[in-house]
C-alpha cells in the first residue's frame, strides 16, 4: 500500500472548531428561511449515513451510476488515456472509485474531503485494493482551489465527481465549484462528473425519504453535529425530516421542520423556530442534457461525451477544462 498522511487544509480555531462551519451555521440560522449548506451534512457520521443511504431500495442514483461505470470502462479508458492523477472531490466509495481506477490505469489517486477520519479510512481501504498505486489523501474544503500534493504536480489530471453532488448546490454555487475545480486541476485537465436526471416526482420523493428512515437520520445528524461541535442545544427530537419537490427549480429540497415551537442556542447565540418552520439543509437538482451542459460550460468545462444507464435515470459526463471564451 502506497499512501501518505494527507494534507490537512481545514481552517480551525484554537479550540479545533472549523471556522467555515461555524460561520455558515450562524449565518444560515439568522436568515428568515433558515438554511445551512449541504456540505456540512458530511462529517464522519454523516458520510457513513450517506453510504447507508446508497444501499436502500428507493435510492436509485448509486445503482444507476455504478451500472454506467461498470459498463463503460473501455470507453472511459479510450477517452482519458492512462497515467492520469485521478483527483476525486469527496472520499471514494467502495464501489464506484475502484471501477474507474481499474478501467483507466491511473498514475496516482488523490481523494479530497472535508471529513478527515472518513477520508483516511476510505483512502487506506482503496490503497489496499490497488497496491502500488500512489494514494495521496488531502483533507480540504474543495469548494475553493486546493493545492495538490507535489507528487502529482506534473501528471495530467482527471477530476472525478460522482453521485450528482453538483446537484446539491444552487446554480451560482455550482458554477463557483466548477471554477474551483478548474483552478485545482488546471487547463487541459478532464472531469468525469455524475448528474442525476429529471424523472417522475414519486420516484424522486421516495429516493430522498426512504421507508427505513435512513435519509431522515442523515438529515437530523446535522443538528447533532451542530450541538456537538458548536456547543448547541438544538432539541433534535423536536425536528423531523421532510423532502419536497420544486418543479420550477427541478430540485428535491431537504428540510428539518420544527414539530413544535422551539428555542435554542448555538455558539452562545439565541435562535428560535415556530412550529412548521424549517431549516433548509440540501438541494438535489435534477438535470436535462441541455441544463447539465450549460452548467458545465459556465464553469469552464466543455462537455465531450455523455453516458446514461439502461433506464435513462442518470448521466455521467466527460468534460475538458478549456480556454475561457466570451464570444463565438
Amino acid at each position: 500500500m502506497t499512501t501518505d498522511t494527507g494534507l490537512a487544509l481545514v481552517d480551525r480555531d484554537e479550540e479545533g472548531v472549523d471556522r467555515a462551519f461555524r460561520a455558515d451555521v450562524l449565518a444560515g440560522l439568522a436568515q428568515s428561511q433558515k438554511a445551512i449548506p449541504a456540505r456540512w451534512l458530511y462529517d464522519d457520521a454523516g458520510s457513513q449515513l450517506f453510504e447507508d443511504i446508497t444501499q436502500v431500495a428507493e435510492y436509485y442514483p448509486t445503482r444507476a451510476e455504478t451500472e454506467i461505470l461498470d459498463a463503460r470502462g473501455q470507453e472511459f479508458a479510450a477517452a482519458v488515456g492512462t497515467g492520469r492523477a485521478v483527483v476525486e472531490f469527496g472520499s471514494g466509495s467502495s464501489v464506484k472509485t475502484p471501477l474507474l481506477l481499474t478501467a483507466i490505469d491511473p498514475g496516482a489517486y488523490v481523494p479530497l474531503d472535508i471529513a478527515g477520519d472518513f477520508l483516511r479510512e476510505s483512502s487506506a481501504a482503496l490503497a489496499a485494493k490497488f497496491p502500488g498505486l500512489p494514494v495521496h489523501p488531502v483533507e480540504a474544503d474543495f469548494m475553493r482551489e486546493v493545492a495538490l500534493p507535489d507528487a502529482v504536480s506534473d501528471m495530467p489530471k482527471l477530476g472525478f465527481f460522482p453521485g450528482s453532488t453538483i446537484g446539491n448546490m444552487v446554480p451560482r454555487s455550482a458554477v463557483d465549484l466548477l471554477r474551483a475545480m478548474f483552478a485545482t486541476l488546471g487547463r487541459g485537465s478532464k472531469l468525469l462528473i455524475g448528474m442525476d436526471l429529471i424523472k417522475d416526482e414519486a420516484v424522486l420523493r421516495a429516493a430522498y425519504d426512504d421507508a427505513a428512515g435512513v435519509t431522515g437520520e442523515f438529515n437530523l445528524n446535522l443538528a447533532r453535529r451542530i450541538n456537538r461541535e458548536l456547543g448547541g442545544d438544538i432539541p433534535v427530537d423536536a425536528l423531523r425530516h421532510e423532502a419536497r419537490w420544486d418543479d420550477n427549480l427541478a430540485r428535491i429540497e431537504m428540510h428539518l421542520v420544527a414539530k413544535r415551537d422551539i428555542a435554542f442556542t448555538v455558539c452562545g447565540q439565541e435562535f428560535s423556530m415556530a412550529e412548521g418552520e424549517s431549516i433548509h439543509t440540501e438541494n438535489s437538482h435534477k438535470f436535462s442534457r441541455r441544463s447539465s451542459y450549460a452548467l458545465l460550460l459556465a464553469g469552464g468545462w466543455t462537455p465531450q461525451m455523455r453516458w446514461k444507464d439502461a433506464e435513462g435515470r442518470f448521466s455521467v459526463i466527460l468534460a475538458e477544462a478549456t480556454e475561457p471564451r466570451d464570444a463565438p
